[in-house]
């Protein structure tokens, strides 16, 4: 269905492991959306906060076009 799965238990945002997930989404062929479970606090930061904020603020700038139909992030 050209969708990748992940789930990240506690380095997502520590050691930017959501750019590497995003990145592998991007240069692999015929995928299409990208599906990144982050947890909702690690370490007492907010992982799922941070990573939202990141992926939205690339959606919303012109100056970087992803070629994926969409990226959805999900807090656990």
């Amino acid at each position: 269905e050209g969708i990748i799965i992940e789930v990240e238990a506690g380095r997502a945002v520590t050691n930017y492991q959501f750019l590497k997930d995003l990145f592998q989404a991007i240069i692999t062929k015929d995928i299409n959306y990208l599906v990144i479970a982050i947890r909702n606090n690690y370490l007492s930061k907010k992982d799922f906060e941070t990573v939202t904020n990141f992926i939205d603020s690339i959606y919303s700038s012109s100056r970087l076009i992803l070629p994926l139909k969409g990226v959805l992030v999900i807090g656990y």
